[in-house]
């Protein structure tokens, strides 16, 4: 009886959102919460009385008259929503006598799918630009097309490579990225710069730093908010190093743990105060031509190639000099980007070659010749005013991440 209510329940609740559309649209539409009720029962009835066959004996039957109805409408412009919507109820009604709890969530999600045809029209048709819509193409062929036929196994020089690791390294630079871009535009523009360099410090935090760099010197009024950009972009480098940590090495992101919370609040506190002296000065926080790409593609590959490179370059210098080999591996890595430094670290961990608690001095080190990079792009490209404004904040994080390391010896 529970069963045949959820049933019940089901066929009224995505049945009441298709009567209120009714009420909306002109025209009678071909099913109503009556229909939608009673198509639900219909599925739950029949697994009760026939099992699977006449579960799908039925379905066809719904399916019949549904295109029927469609078939007798198609002079005017409708779609198909309603009737696959109705096929999907008797699914649904003949699911709950089987696995209650799945057609119950089911069920929800179609009535939300259905209630947000508004918004979602909209946000495809209006917001997306072809760019972001090719973004998300590109993200999803690369989760669920290319990532089930990468080997995973130990491959090239030194074993030292897996090429499945690395690719959802890829996926998660990505996958990050996109989740900033979503911020710009879920909040939109009127946070300038410092939102902008937040979102975007999770795709590179270098190249944010270049970018607002440039920004300062190109248009001088925007100098406290490109500062506050650059300087909150190291909280994304951060929080993203956290997360390709806990996906690589979960025992490598409990040793740096404190590490990174330092470093995080110290960063936060920095490029907070510039934030709220970027937003008193331009309250509007307009930006023109903010990026219309979820991510960078090319960031990302370049990205897994200097991975590949740095993991060979580690395994080489271990097996010649030790964990002094890691270590210089690690520096030079930081050079280039300090999230490859620390999941090559991170993998050699995960493999077992070292310990966590020797991951800790190479990721560090890696994190500060990073810095080093950033603190000239910053001055060469921002100037002196620039400079002097960002240079320390980059400083002052490091330092936390280094006091951090020591608190853990102690």
């Amino acid at each position: 009886m529970l069963n045949l209510v959820e049933a019940l329940g089901i066929g009224l609740l995505i049945g009441a959102e298709r009567e209120r559309r009714m009420a909306h649209d002109t025209g009678r539409a071909p099913a109503g919460i009556r229909t939608f009720a009673i198509s639900s029962l219909v599925g739950a009835v029949s697994v009760l009385a026939g099992g699977e066959l006449l579960l799908v004996t039925a379905t066809v039957g719904v399916f019949a008259l549904a295109g029927l109805a469609y078939w007798r409408s198609k002079g005017e412009e409708v779609g198909l929503t309603t009737e696959i919507a109705l096929v999907m109820t008797v699914l649904l009604g003949g699911l709950s006598i089987r696995r209650p709890e799945l057609a119950a969530g089911v069920s929800v999600v179609v009535a939300i799918l259905l209630a947000a045809r508004a918004p979602l029209h909209t946000f495809v048709r209006s917001v997306m630009s072809e760019d972001e819509l090719r973004d998300v193409l590109l993200l999803a062929a690369a989760t669920l097309v290319v990532l089930p036929v990468v080997p995973d196994r130990p491959m090239g020089p030194y074993a030292a490579l897996n090429p499945y690791t690395i690719w959802i390294v890829v996926i998660l630079v990505m996958a990050i990225g996109a989740a900033g871009h979503v911020a710009i535009r879920l909040f939109g523009a009127q946070y300038g710069l410092p939102l902008t360099g937040l979102a975007s410090g999770f795709i590179s935090s270098t190249a944010t730093i270049r970018d607002m760099a440039d920004r300062a010197m190109k248009a001088p009024n925007l100098l406290l908010a490109a500062v506050a950009g650059a300087s909150l972009s190291s909280i994304a480098t951060i929080i993203q190093m956290a997360l390709v940590l806990a996906a690589v090495s979960t025992a490598t992101l409990r040793t740096l743990m404190v590490p990174l919370m330092t470093a995080g609040a110290v960063a936060t506190l920095y490029g907070a105060i510039w934030t709220i002296l970027a937003l008193r000065q331009h309250p509007d926080g307009r930006l023109a031509g903010h990026q219309q790409r979820a991510f960078s593609v090319s960031t990302a590959l370049i990205f897994s190639l200097a991975l590949a490179l740095i993991l060979m370059a580690a395994a080489a210098l271990q097996e010649w000099l030790g964990n002094t080999g890691i270590i210089l591996a690690a520096a030079l890595a930081g050079l280039v980007n300090t999230h490859a430094a620390a999941i090559s670290v991170a993998l050699l961990v995960a493999s077992g070659k070292i310990t966590a608690a020797d991951a800790v001095l190479p990721i560090l080190i890696g994190i500060s010749t990073n810095s080093i990079v950033r603190m000239v792009l910053a001055h060469v490209g921002g100037g002196r005013d620039f400079a002097v404004r960002v240079v320390p904040g980059l400083i002052l994080v490091v330092l936390a991440a280094w006091a951090g390391a020591h608190y853990i010896r102690m």
